[in-house]
């Protein structure tokens, strides 16, 4: 048992020393035409409220030695893009703070109305790839299909082989004056976000019934993308199981 432990503590030290942070998550919001002001709002307040959640501040600042790095940018038609906040490293309380208040204290500026959704995946990799960290996610939410700039199918493609996790908060129709089909579209949107967007090992689609459901789905999701398995303070790359 001793060796045991021993054994999983080297790997997991050597694990934190090849990489600057343990987790590089670029966030991305959809602005375009389709989200309009009282939307944009729930979105931002939204991920703020998830951030606050305790979990996600646990998983967050679990280890402040070897970081998370967030970066969040909004995004709408393939030449509109805009970050809100780059490269953080949140290694304290205050600074997660920080972004939340930044995030809570944002103004929409006008966007154009496209949805260029493959751009808002390549602009979200090229963040990544700025970062030198153990695991690289994006983390794209959208409420609609792409239909202008390069198309997301193509973007996957171009990813192959590169050490990135696409996932993807797919945001459904807010309640109707007049009958209901939010889970027939919002099943319909979510097997094309799993069809052409998610990208990388252990990639997945969470869902929002509505922005109303919005903040409630990002820390699902948020819980998800952050997990890690805890022996006493370390956390263990993927892969290790601690001993029993």
């Amino acid at each position: 048992m001793r060796l045991l432990v021993l054994l999983f503590c080297v790997v997991v030290g050597a694990g934190s020393a090849q990489a600057a942070c343990r987790q590089a998550l670029a966030l991305a919001l959809d602005v375009s035409g389709s989200v309009d002001a009282r939307e944009y709002r729930l979105q931002l307040d939204g991920l703020a409220q998830a951030l606050d959640a305790g979990s996600v501040r646990g998983a967050v600042l679990q280890q402040p030695q070897t970081p998370v790095l967030l970066a969040v940018y909004e995004w709408s038609n393939p030449d509109d893009h805009t970050l809100l906040i780059p490269w953080t490293p949140v290694t304290s309380e205050q600074g997660l703070d920080d972004i939340i208040a930044r995030l809570r204290s944002t103004g929409r500026v006008p966007r154009s109305p496209g949805t260029g959704l493959g751009s808002a995946m390549q602009f979200g990799v090229a963040l990544l790839e700025q970062t030198d960290c153990a695991r690289h996610t994006l983390d794209i939410s959208g409420d609609g299909k792409s239909n202008l700039g390069p198309r997301p199918r193509d973007v996957k493609r171009q990813l192959a082989g590169r050490d990135v996790t696409i996932n993807a908060l797919v945001i459904g129709a807010d309640a109707p004056a007049t009958g209901d089909r939010r889970q027939a579209e919002i099943s319909e949107l979510s097997s094309y976000f799993r069809a052409e967007v998610i990208f990388g090992r252990d990639a997945f689609v969470e869902t929002a019934l509505g922005f109303e459901g919005y903040a409630e789905a990002m820390q699902r999701k948020l819980e998800r993308e952050l997990q890690v398995l805890i022996l006493g303070q370390l956390a263990a790359p993927s892969g290790v199981i601690p001993p029993e």
